[in-house]
């Protein structure tokens, strides 16, 4: 099946507009919408690729309604970074290069000596100076190193 995905995405790539429209209405069974033919790709491109390696997690579609509901409620989205893994006071030590690095959790971002981050990979890099995942680095996912 995924050959025969690899072919249909590749055959996008080619089509013009009616057929992107045409491929649409195949795809999802309802009239294209007003979308430029990049858009029209994207989206057939998702659909095809949803219906061989599945969708998003019920737990992701749910929390985007959630947000569009917060969204045509007041007009704006406030998303908590931390997403109620880690609470807004907690100290995050790691131990690098022959020092102690300490990270503040704050109810929006991290603070990293004295600096303001919004993601903890950008602190593992200033640290590392090499991409890292922030979450791994600080021991908080799987496969983290330890700290």
């Amino acid at each position: 099946m995924s050959a025969n995905l690899g072919n249909r995405l590749a055959a996008l790539a080619t089509m013009r507009a009616a057929e992107l429209r045409a491929e649409w209405e195949r795809v999802y069974r309802a009239p294209a919408p007003p979308l430029t033919g990049d858009l029209l790709r994207r989206g057939i491109a998702w659909r095809l690729q949803e219906r061989v390696h599945g969708g998003l997690p019920t737990s992701v579609a749910r929390e985007l309604r959630r947000l569009k509901r917060q969204y045509e409620r007041s007009g704006t989205v406030s998303i908590n970074v931390h997403d109620g893994r880690i609470k807004p006071g907690t100290r995050l030590v790691r131990e690098w290069g022959g020092a102690s690095h300490h990270v503040l959790v704050l109810e929006s971002g991290y603070q990293y000596r004295d600096r303001r981050y919004l993601s903890l990979s950008q602190i593992a890099r200033d640290i590392t100076g090499a991409h890292w995942s922030g979450p791994r680095f600080f021991g908080l996912k799987r496969g983290s190193a330890d700290a």
